[in-house]
């Protein structure tokens, strides 16, 4: 039952820190999991995150999912998603309830402005963070470049560009055992 609670609570507090989405969360995710609890390493947190990117839903609470099933069955799954997203339920409904009265204001605005600032950040250091477990050899840089353009420049779907992914990773991967070597 600890384990339990462990989780919900480890998730809830993720879960507060929602502004900006679910890709605010993932440093914050990547630090409590990986790093204070140990329950994923850097491995797997960035294939749940792959994962979580690539099925609907947000990814933050996708990976809190893969993360509590991956701890604790179905069970921790479910407790996972219901800490993570339970901040954002209350915060939301106190901001809906609010925010009307308080929009106009220029301090509001100014903080709405610089949270997002901030949040733009946070994910830039998780990448910087992650590439290095991610990308590790040329194979890993073709491919990141490769996405990077395809995303920010020509503006396809993330769908098609990770299903291209997955299928370079494939054929790399055949490729590199018929050669006896390691192409991720």
């Amino acid at each position: 039952m600890k384990e339990y609670l462990e989780l919900v609570i480890a998730f809830f507090k993720i879960g507060i820190m929602t502004f900006g989405g679910g890709y605010a969360m993932l440093p914050i995710i990547q630090r409590e999991v990986v790093e204070k609890k140990q329950w994923a390493t850097e491995e797997e947190i960035l294939n749940y995150y792959a994962i979580g990117q690539c099925t609907p839903g947000i990814i933050a609470v996708n990976t809190a999912t893969f993360i509590g099933n991956k701890r604790k069955g179905i069970p921790g799954g479910f407790l996972c998603t219901l800490g993570v997203v339970l901040p954002s339920l209350i915060i939301i409904s106190i901001i809906a309830a609010v925010l009307t009265n308080f929009a106009d204001i220029p301090a509001v605005q100014h903080a709405l402005a610089g949270i997002r600032v901030a949040v733009v950040v946070l994910v830039g250091a998780s990448v910087l963070k992650l590439h290095k477990s991610a990308v590790k050899n040329a194979f890993g840089w073709c491919v990141f470049v490769l996405t990077f353009l395809a995303s920010a420049i020509f503006g396809l779907s993330p769908v098609l560009v990770v299903l291209v992914a997955a299928v370079a990773g494939i054929l790399a991967g055949m490729v590199s055992r018929r050669k006896g070597g390691d192409p991720a």
